[in-house]
């Protein structure tokens, strides 16, 4: 019965920040969040975002809007996003000799 209840009354309800308008807000502060993350990116961070995204102080302004103009699990998808991206290019740039083909070492042969 419980059940009947909650679909009856959620069936005729939209949800605004789902249409399109919503979505581009979103995106666009989001993408607004992350071009300064990238650029702010020499300065030491100092603020805490959801999964462990660190950013400075000077994003603090751009990161409010970001999270004011998308649903929380968005937001939450797009840091986990962020920092993947961010972590694999590391990865890359860091360390060169990574890169290629694995050289295994040769085995030794005794010369009598």
């Amino acid at each position: 019965m419980a059940l009947e209840t909650y679909a009856s009354r959620e069936t005729d309800k939209i949800h605004a920040d789902v249409l399109a308008e919503a979505r581009q807000a979103c995106h666009k502060a989001r993408d607004a969040f992350y071009a300064c993350l990238d650029k702010e990116s020499n300065k030491k961070p100092s603020e805490i975002a959801s999964v462990g995204l660190l950013y400075p102080v000077d994003c603090k302004k751009s990161r409010a809007e970001f999270v004011n103009h998308c649903r929380p699990t968005w937001v939450k998808h797009f840091d986990r996003q962020y920092c993947a991206k961010n972590r694999v290019q590391r990865l890359l740039d860091n360390d060169g000799s990574r890169r290629g083909t694995i050289s295994l070492p040769q085995p030794y042969t005794f010369k009598l």
